[in-house]
């Protein structure tokens, strides 16, 4: 199996060491700065990225976030920072250039191994194909509801062709709305449908009255 590549943007080498630890199943790169990183990027895109929000030369990894989103929309993004406080947090993980996870230090080497494990099954390349795959199924359903009612309006449409056609009187909309369990308003664009179509004559429903019942709905 090919190890996964991981760019850990951290200027710090004894917070790095706890990284080489704890993911050494991984291949990982170093970058101690945003223009370091961005630099890294450009050559081999990674799996996954790992930053730290102080970095050298006076960066911070949100200012480099969006950055990053951009060169790499599909790649997640775990922060690790003992430095942002809740809301910068908050931030971060929200919008559409946004990190994965956040993660705050002294980091918990067991939450962070599983971290990036879920990020590299769960996230990026396999979260967009979940994403379209949940889009094409909902068009499906919509569709199936769509082709279904459509199915019953005709269905009911046809039903109250002949009831009209059999009758002496007028069609009596009340009654037909509670023996096809819809509302009134149904029963007056079945009638309007079905004498637009020529399918019934006119003079079974005129407009007039049409007008009048659906006020009254």
């Amino acid at each position: 199996m090919n190890k996964r590549r991981i760019l850990i943007i951290e200027d710090d080498d004894f917070q790095y060491e706890i990284y080489e630890d704890a993911l050494d199943a991984h291949d990982l790169t170093r970058a101690d700065s945003g223009s370091e990183a961005l630099a890294a990027i450009s050559q081999n895109a990674p799996d996954l990225i790992i930053l730290d929000h102080i970095l050298a030369r006076g960066d911070l990894g949100l200012d480099c976030l969006p950055e990053f989103k951009e060169l790499l929309p599909h790649v997640p993004i775990i922060i690790v920072s003992g430095a942002l406080e809740v809301h910068q947090q908050i931030h971060a993980l929200q919008g559409p250039r946004r990190a994965h996870y956040c993660i705050t230090k002294p980091v918990d080497v067991v939450e962070l191994a599983k971290t990036v494990e879920i990020a590299l099954e769960e996230c990026g390349a396999t979260e967009v194909v979940r994403q379209f795959e949940a889009l094409e199924r909902s068009k499906r359903i919509d569709a199936e509801a769509l082709f279904s009612r459509s199915t019953d309006r005709l269905a009911r449409q046809t039903e109250i062709r002949r009831l009209v056609r059999e009758a002496k009187d007028r069609p009596n909309v009340s009654a037909l709305a509670r023996e096809f369990r819809v509302a009134r308003r149904t029963i007056i664009r079945d009638l309007r449908e079905l004498i637009r179509r020529g399918e019934l004559k006119p003079e079974v429903f005129p407009k007039w009255e049409s007008d009048d019942d659906e006020r009254s709905i």
